[in-house]
């Protein structure tokens, strides 16, 4: 999965002699991809931290739920109003600010365990990942365009993905070896990500620039969102589809660490982490293996995978199988991948280029209403029903939805 939103296809680049900068932008290149994977792993090191904090605080699951729904609605409104203005501003000055803004988080988890202190350092997380997403998928084409002039835009769209989704899957598993195996298990692993982004920021201070700010500076005004009036249905049916792919990442960095004690009855914080991150690093290295499929046959193909593997997931907590259930998290992460792939790409052939930006803008919020309304419903079910009851029913509500989607982009293409 790529969670990138567009930019503007308006930005300028600045014009370097090649034979002198060659070098800095080949550096440059990998210090951004770097601290991508810093802040999307990140993003998601406090998944297996959940099931601490609802021990200490008795956080009901719904609670976690809104925990992580803070997440999604920072996202959102940073697309919205700030994923665009590196155009303007400039990839770095974006970039930093996007760390600097984890910094904040990160300092803010550090601070306090209490519900407003989670919930104001997960929305300022996907604040900083929102403005982070467009800006450094960017400036990693651009750096790659001047270190590597002519090799095409493949290599820097290959690691941006691996940045992105790879930093999603890392940062559970680091969260779980740290709380299982170090001290202060609700401190060590934001520490920890506190130095690493204070590196990550120092670092970005002195990758070179690759957009020149505009003499006359455009007045503000938020990421447009449109889709044109003749390509609506076939958007909805993408749109539906990334939703869907969202909602199964939603579930399982949310509460899969929740499903594997009152299900599974595993305590374990490794073991949490590593569920999540099987889901994730799945479904990039199904990105990277189909990237030559066309959006037709990785939708097709990734629907099957998403179906057999949530009905995996479903038998594994029905009969109490931890292996049914981390083969299910697997195949699952491989259709989800494959599924939103072919979302963003259907979308973006949906309209001309200069309107593009705003066709995926639209596309991401969509899919980030997926990660944010399913994982809240179903928090609110495990209020009135049994666990395994709320696990059997998302894995069903999930595949009809995914097949129905699929069903109906097929029928429009």
């Amino acid at each position: 999965m790529s969670t990138t939103a567009p930019t503007s296809a308006t930005a300028r680049p600045v014009l370097v002699p090649d034979h002198t900068h060659r070098a800095r932008h080949a550096g440059g290149y990998w210090v951004v991809a770097l601290s991508f994977l810093t802040v999307m792993a990140f993003a998601t090191v406090p998944t297996p931290l959940y099931a601490i904090y609802q021990q200490q605080s008795g956080f009901a699951p719904v609670v976690v739920t809104v925990i992580f729904a803070a997440f999604a609605v920072g996202v959102m409104a940073s697309l919205l109003l700030a994923g665009h203005l590196s155009d303007a501003l400039g990839r770095r000055p974006l970039i930093l600010v996007s760390i600097l803004v984890e910094v904040v988080s990160a300092l803010v988890f550090l601070a306090s365990t209490s519900l407003p202190a989670l919930l104001v350092a997960r929305l300022l997380c996907g604040i900083g990942v929102g403005t982070l997403t467009a800006s450094a998928t960017a400036h990693l084409g651009e750096l790659r365009g001047v270190a590597r002039p002519g090799a095409g835009p493949r290599h820097a769209s290959t690691v941006a993905g691996l940045a992105n989704i790879g930093g999603l899957a890392l940062g559970p598993l680091v969260g779980g070896l740290l709380a299982e195996y170090a001290p202060a298990p609700l401190v060590t692993p934001y520490a920890v990500f506190l130095v690493l982004l204070v590196v990550a920021a120092v670092a970005m201070s002195r990758v070179p620039e690759t957009v020149s700010r505009p003499e006359v500076r455009a007045p503000y005004r938020p990421q447009r969102v449109a889709v044109p009036p003749e390509a609506r249905s076939a958007f909805w049916a993408a749109g539906a589809s990334a939703c869907a792919a969202f909602a199964v990442f939603g579930m399982f960095t949310a509460l899969a660490p929740t499903f594997l004690v009152t299900v599974l009855g595993h305590r374990d914080h490794l073991l949490a982490g590593a569920v999540t991150f099987s889901v994730f690093a799945s479904a990039a290295l199904a990105q990277v293996l189909a990237g030559a499929w066309s959006p037709r046959r990785q939708l097709r193909d990734g629907t099957a995978a998403l179906v057999v593997g949530l009905a995996t997931v479903a038998a594994g907590g029905a009969g109490a199988s931890l292996p049914a259930f981390l083969v299910g998290a697997v195949v699952t992460g491989v259709g989800v991948g494959l599924v939103f792939r072919s979302a963003v790409a259907r979308a973006a052939a949906l309209a001309p280029a200069e309107s593009r930006g705003e066709v995926l803008a639209a596309l991401f919020l969509t899919a980030y209403a997926g990660l944010t309304v399913p994982v809240l419903l179903t928090g609110l079910a495990l209020l009135v029903l049994a666990p395994v009851t709320v696990l059997l029913g998302f894995a069903a509500v999930t595949m009809t939805a995914a097949v129905l989607t699929t069903w109906r982009s097929l029928a429009l293409a």
